[in-house]
């Protein structure tokens, strides 16, 4: 890949990164519900997600998932159904303040829980494929080795998002400070339960091109 295509594509892995999606709420609900430090655990599943996807895109499984209805609903609706049961985990959590950084018990997540809820965000979410199957043979130069420029595209996008998710980990997380009240941060928690239900039912309303 030459340098001037990669600036062109880092360029629009940026817009990509930023625009709000559920992986923003995602990590901006972690940000509040754990702080930065623990909730930024789960960036580094919503990057793996991303590298999966582009690795779905890489082997042709996401030409197949376009291509065929089938397999397009099956991935949909499990995406659809995730990010509700996510919206409705959210909606039902106690209003339990966070004080000085510490979690509060009943809304501790593992980090490695963490890290697996960020994967499947990003991971099933047949969007994603769909938006890679179209916007990275762009930027791809047939010519040259396949493998080595989607390590290339694999990487620009994990930087990106890493850094992005951190800016909205850390926005979040500072909101936390101000909560002190079970009702400030029950209605946090239900702003964010309503925010993955309607990425869930954006999710529902996408049809293949």
């Amino acid at each position: 890949m030459d340098f001037s295509v990669w600036l062109a594509f880092f360029a629009a892995a940026w817009a990509i990164s930023l625009s709000p999606g559920a992986g923003a709420v995602a990590a901006m609900s972690a940000g509040v519900a754990h702080g930065f430090v623990r909730g930024y655990v789960m960036t580094f599943g919503l990057v793996l997600g991303i590298w999966t996807q582009v690795l779905v895109v890489g082997v042709g499984l996401g030409a197949l998932i376009a291509a065929s209805a089938l397999a397009f609903a099956i991935v949909k609706w499990v995406g659809v159904a995730y990010l509700v049961w996510l919206g409705l985990r959210q909606w039902r959590a106690p209003g339990t303040p966070l004080a000085d950084g510490a979690d509060a018990p009943a809304a501790v997540w593992s980090a490695r829980a963490l890290f697996l809820r960020g994967w499947a965000v990003n991971a099933v979410n047949p969007k994603g494929t769909v938006f890679l199957l179209a916007v990275v043979p762009q930027f791809l130069d047939p010519a040259q080795p396949l493998g080595p420029q989607y390590l290339v595209i694999a990487a620009t996008l994990g930087f990106t998002d890493l850094v992005v998710m951190a800016g909205y980990t850390a926005l979040a997380a500072r909101v936390l400070r101000m909560l002190r009240r079970p009702a400030q941060v029950k209605a946090l928690n239900r702003l964010f339960g309503g925010l993955f239900m309607v990425a869930g039912a954006l999710l529902a309303t996408f049809k293949r091109a």
